[in-house]
């Protein structure tokens, strides 16, 4: 997918661009597979902002994603490739022969027409999902379990993909797109592929109001607030935090505090983190 500019008749025109949208071949979405979505604006039932810089936002429905991709053996063709307001990547609509309709992460590659298949009879090709002892080492996969029949959970947002490194005993070992190194269960469904939309991240908004669009308010430094609001705030003209290391509004540590629980289950999985060392 690429990238188009805008003539720049207004100053936000000038530097804005956005999605051509060439891999999308379908408009509307299918009508059974939508839920409508409430908005809180970052409100508890008290009407108190309990997660800020919440509000606004176009009006979105969600989609039905078929995250386990437990139909096993029977074919689905593609329908068509549809935009989705809730995701970075793009969704696929498949069609199986018996009738039934699902919604999946469309890989790059995948277009209106071509064949897709679930289990482990299923070849390797873009779209497919197997389980990781049925895909051979070093293949790019996306969609990916943590717990077997529990549904993808890593690697779903636009132009990512994690590498099969090695299969051993009841584990396969995988590189994520942050770096880390990680075991999961050998019997884990993952889908191959790269997903879609790769150019997502290169999209320059241009102007604010494209921001509020999707429903994120207004982020006000610490720093340029008075001190009864803010840690950060107060002093004369600009003072550094004055505090061993930066705080959230509510005096707790923030950018780059480590929140991960040192005796948490999964560590035993992660083989090297995304910094480079072996997880202890």
């Amino acid at each position: 997918m690429g990238i188009k500019t805008y003539n720049p008749y207004t100053p936000s025109r000038r530097n804005m661009t956005g999605s051509d949208f060439s891999e999308v071949t379908k408009s509307t979405p299918e009508k059974a597979l939508l839920v409508s979505k409430k908005k809180t604006a970052g409100r508890n039932n008290q009407g108190k902002i309990t997660v800020r810089h919440h509000g606004g936002g176009n009006r979105q429905k969600y989609r039905l994603i078929d995250f386990k991709r437990n139909k096993d053996g029977i074919p689905a063709t593609v329908v068509g490739i549809e935009y989705d307001p809730n995701r970075t990547a793009n969704i696929a609509l498949i069609c199986y022969a018996d009738g039934e309709k699902a919604y999946i992460l469309a890989p790059q590659g995948l277009t209106d027409g071509m064949k897709v298949m679930n289990g482990e009879t299923a070849e390797i090709k873009p779209g497919n999902c197997l389980p990781l002892s049925k895909i051979p080492v070093g293949t790019l996969v996306h969609n990916i379990e943590l717990l077997p029949g529990k549904g993808g959970q890593m690697v779903r947002s636009a132009g990512n993909s994690a590498q099969l490194m090695a299969k051993e005993g009841k584990y396969a070992t995988l590189r994520l797109p942050s770096g880390e190194m990680r075991m999961v269960p050998i019997e884990c469904r993952a889908s191959i592929g790269v997903i879609g939309n790769g150019d997502h991240n290169l999209v320059n908004y241009g102007k604010a109001g494209r921001i509020r669009h999707m429903g994120i308010r207004p982020t006000v430094r610490g720093s340029v607030m008075n001190p009864n609001d803010h840690p950060h705030g107060g002093g004369e003209g600009k003072a550094p935090v004055g505090r061993p290391g930066p705080c959230t509004p509510w005096g707790k540590p923030a950018l780059g505090y480590k929140t991960r629980k040192k005796k948490k289950a999964s560590n035993k999985l992660i083989v090297r983190r995304r910094d480079g060392r072996a997880i202890k």
